[in-house]
């Protein structure tokens, strides 16, 4: 993510979901999310339909 208009874009679809955003900054996201309403697969669904991709950090 390079603009406030990209931060924005993971925010929206983020806010879709039944959880709570703590956090989006260039390159980072912080959820908090009950895994009986919200799969991590739907959280990544989100950010990729945001227009961005999924790097895992160990």
């Amino acid at each position: 993510m390079s603009c406030m208009h990209c931060i924005k874009s993971v925010k929206d679809e983020l806010s879709k979901l039944e959880l709570k955003v703590r956090k989006v900054e260039i390159g980072s996201a912080e959820v908090e999310f009950d895994r009986s309403k919200v799969t991590i697969d739907q959280i990544e669904d989100a950010i990729k339909k945001a227009g961005y991709k999924i790097i895992r950090q160990n």
